[in-house]
């Protein structure tokens, strides 16, 4: 606690009263010492600051107000009536605010009238305490530098602050680095302290290191970097670590280990390996600075390549270029290596305190050539004799011949060589590539004639000339091929007539002469070609002309006089030297005023358009779909077959059982083979009852029904069965020929029994509409009961059916099947005949 001086209160009351005596009665405001309070002071609370004193204190009473009390931070201070400064609470030198100075006012109030009797300016400072350490701003640094990298560069840089007051030790603070793992003996890492000028609270720390940094020693350091301030009575600090990751570079050279392969190869072979080259890398595997990469040296005809094997780093030697045996029989080369990366060294050469180390660095400041550091190896690749294809001299021939020459004419004469000196081979000229077959060659003298009459037109030549290839082929073991090309240009003839190019015109009818272009064109060169003379053939005066008369392309004029249509013309076109021929011009002439490009629409009159097209396919499926229906139909239907008779002597089954039908034969016209009954029914039933005596013991009945109608006969055929002809001149006849007909009849029926019944209704009922406007001509028969069934009958014979002779036809049988036919002939053998 602190109490105002007695002097000081003794200045300031004269003061006071000389004001007074000037001025007269007013406030009094003075500003007095300032308080100190120490941050985060332990308490107890409350506890007193200092006390202000005052004359007349019994008349006055204190009051305290400003930051501390009302103000921010609020509750730390207040004053009691003695004039005593408390303390309440704690105060943070680094506080939000960053308020180092509370500033307040004191007030004496006259307890009579309550009025400001004193008013005083306090101003209390806080005092700093080391309640702060230093604080880095990551508790990690990571970075990652090239094994090559020089000292005295700077690696990393790190950031600490200390929140304390920075004027005094309490915010002052040191970086020192506490350990470096693994501990290295060819670098030494340390650290440079520099403020930051914006922010006096922050430091940088800049690492460092003298000395030479190794991959393969050390492939990552780790540094403990510590802050440490400089506080009175306790020092705090705060540590960081620093890693730092080494990348490898190429400060290994490789080196040769070894070779495999042959080490030779045969004359004119290549894309063969002929070595592998082993080398060693101390520098990480996979990376470039572990890749090697090879030169070969002494190689002037780059006959040779060599790349590198990616996962075994051998270099493979190959022939790119063919070697003969005859020029050299072996070639030295020597190959170097060295790596993807330029190759970088650093060497400690004497460790210096607080100074650079004295360095040795690869290539900075050898002064030698990197290229003299790289490793080299010689090698020999041998050349093995093998045999050599002949040799064409020259290798490719040119002829000039006339177009046209005679077949057997000689062309030219090939020459070839064998160029190996220890296989001398004999060999043998053959016909290569000759894609048209001008050419022959003679086997043992390479002489090349023409096999036929050469034109130059030939769609084979191109621009005049035509290619053909030859082969010499040794026998040798393999026996080899030489190859030669033959060139032949051909000079032009006159031998082709000019022709026109498109022999059709189309051209509008005018009352004005009209014109079109035409252009002829011939195969030959000038002057053996255009310009054209045209000249028109026939009946054209007056009609048809060209102008003009001479060129390639010319105008066919069409006089006023020519109608509509299609107009046929002959023009006789003749070239430079007057070889013509007469060609054929077919033009078309319409009103193109009533209808646009009607000579289009002319020729596409004939055409059939895709929507015509396609309902003349739709048609055709259609059609087909429904023949397979018939097909199907009539395949599904069932098949019975007819019983014969077996000549045991009972009937056969006809399926007759109900009511039987009438049968009309419908080659028969007399009323006296057919009785209808005319009833005022709607439908009138009228039988046909044939018998046949088989063997004179069996029996056999046919029924047919015509059911007649008011509008018109039908004719229904039970089990689609019906017998076509029955012989006029006698019922015994037909008997003793049923057999015969029998078969026939079995077979026919069979197999075509729906192709009989669509086919003979139509035929039946029109012969019933016929009949039906003749009823009275015709005579009624009664049904007549011959026996019940189950019972004999003592006749099996049928009342005789009389047919007349004039109602056969033999012409209707055109309509019917051949085995129809075959039983008309069988039946009718007096007829068919004639």
């Amino acid at each position: 606690m602190k109490t105002l001086p007695v002097s000081l209160l003794l200045v300031l009351f004269t003061w006071t009263v000389c004001a007074w005596a000037d001025r007269g009665r007013q406030k009094r405001a003075w500003i007095i010492e300032s308080f100190t309070i120490e941050e985060e002071h332990p308490g107890p609370f409350p506890y007193i600051l200092g006390q202000i004193e005052l004359e007349r204190s019994y008349l006055v009473k204190y009051h305290l107000k400003g930051q501390g009390v009302d103000l921010e931070p609020t509750g730390i201070l207040s004053i009691d009536k003695e004039g005593n400064v408390l303390v309440h609470g704690k105060v943070d030198f680094e506080n939000k605010q960053g308020i180092k100075v509370l500033r307040l006012t004191f007030e004496a109030k006259d307890k009579s009238t309550n009025e400001v009797d004193t008013r005083l300016g306090v101003h209390i400072q806080i005092l700093d305490i080391n309640d702060h350490a230093p604080k880095f701003q990551q508790s990690v640094y990571e970075v990652t530098v090239d094994e090559s990298h020089s000292q005295g560069k700077t690696v990393m840089t790190v950031l600490a602050s200390d929140e304390d007051d920075s004027t005094t030790n309490n915010g002052t603070f040191d970086l020192t680095i506490k350990s470096v793992t693994p501990t290295p003996d060819n670098v030494k890492f340390y650290i440079q302290q520099q403020k930051d000028v914006n922010q006096q609270q922050q430091q940088f720390g800049h690492v460092y290191f003298n000395g030479c940094l190794n991959y393969e020693k050390a492939q990552k350091y780790t540094i403990l970097v510590e802050a440490k301030d400089k506080g009175e009575k306790i020092q705090l600090s705060n540590t960081s670590t620093v890693i730092i990751n080494i990348l490898d570079k190429n400060n290994n050279l490789p080196e040769f280990s070894g070779k495999t392969g042959p080490g030779k190869v045969k004359e004119r072979e290549t894309g063969v390996e002929v070595l592998r080259l082993q080398v060693t890398d101390k520098d990480t595997r996979g990376s470039k600075a572990w890749k090697a990469k090879y030169t070969i040296h002494g190689d002037k005809k780059e006959q040779f390549k060599i790349e590198t094997d990616p996962d075994t780093n051998e270099g493979i030697l190959t022939v790119v270029k063919q070697m003969d045996y005859e020029e050299q029989t072996y070639q030295n080369l020597s190959i170097s290596v060295q790596n993807e990366l330029p190759y970088f060294s650093c060497k400690v050469k004497k460790q210096v305190e607080n100074a650079k180390w004295e360095v040795d660095v690869i290539p900075q400041n050898s002064g030698m050539s990197v290229e003299n550091l790289y490793n080299t190896i010689p090698v020999t690749i041998y050349v093995e004799d093998v045999n050599d294809p002949p040799v064409f001299i020259p290798p490719v021939k040119h002829v000039h011949i006339m177009e046209n020459i005679a077949a057997g004419t000689s062309l030219t004469t090939f020459t070839a060589k064998d160029m190996d000196g220890s296989h001398i081979n004999t060999f043998k000229f053959v016909k290569g590539e000759d894609i048209d077959g001008w050419i022959t060659v003679d086997a043992k003298t390479g002489r090349v004639s023409t096999n036929k009459i050469l034109d130059r037109e030939s769609p084979f030549g191109i621009n005049s000339t035509y290619r053909a290839t030859l082969y010499a082929v040794d026998d040798g073991v393999p026996p080899l091929t030489g190859t030669g090309t033959l060139f032949i240009h051909l000079n032009d003839q006159n031998d082709n007539v000019p022709m026109l190019e498109v022999n059709t015109v189309n051209m509008c009818l005018d009352t004005e002469p009209t014109e079109a272009n035409i252009t002829a064109v011939d195969l030959d060169l000038p002057p053996y070609s255009s310009p054209f003379h045209y000249e028109l053939l026939g009946d054209v005066k007056d009609k048809w002309r060209v102008e003009p008369t001479h060129g390639t392309t010319v105008s066919l004029v069409k006089e006023h006089s020519v109608y509509s249509g299609h107009h046929l013309l002959q023009i006789k076109i003749s070239d430079q030297q007057g070889l013509s021929s007469i060609q054929n011009l077919s033009v078309t002439v319409c009103d193109c005023s009533i209808a646009h490009n009607c000579h289009v629409r002319m020729a596409r009159m004939a055409q059939m358009g895709p929507a015509a097209a396609w309902i003349v396919v739709l048609t055709v499926l259609i059609f087909i779909a429904m023949c397979l229906m018939v097909l199907l139909i009539s395949c599904n239907a069932e098949r019975k077959m007819i019983e014969m008779d077996d000549g045991i002597g009972h009937l056969i089954k006809t399926n007759t059982e109900n009511p039987g039908t009438d049968c009309v034969d419908v080659f028969t016209k007399g009323p006296s083979s057919i009785g209808i009954q005319k009833t005022g029914s709607s439908n009138v039933n009228a039988s046909l009852k044939l018998s046949t005596n088989v063997n004179s013991s069996h029996k056999v009945t046919s029924q047919t029904v015509i059911h007649k109608t008011r509008e018109a006969p039908q004719l229904v055929f039970p089990n689609q069965m019906f017998i076509r002809s029955i012989d006029r001149s006698s019922t015994r006849s037909y008997r003793e020929n049923f057999k015969q007909r029998s078969s026939i009849r079995s077979s026919a029926f069979y197999g075509n029994a729906a192709y009989v019944s669509n086919s003979l209704a139509v035929i039946i009922n029109k012969k019933l509409l016929a009949l039906q406007t003749r009823d009275e001509e015709f005579v009624v028969y009664e049904p007549h009961c011959y026996t019940d069934e189950g019972q004999a009958m003592k006749n099996a014979e049928l009342d005789a059916l009389s047919i007349p002779e004039n109602d056969f036809h033999p012409e209707m049988l055109s309509n019917l099947d051949n085995r129809f036919c075959q039983l008309a002939i069988i039946s009718r053998p007096d007829l068919m005949q004639r």
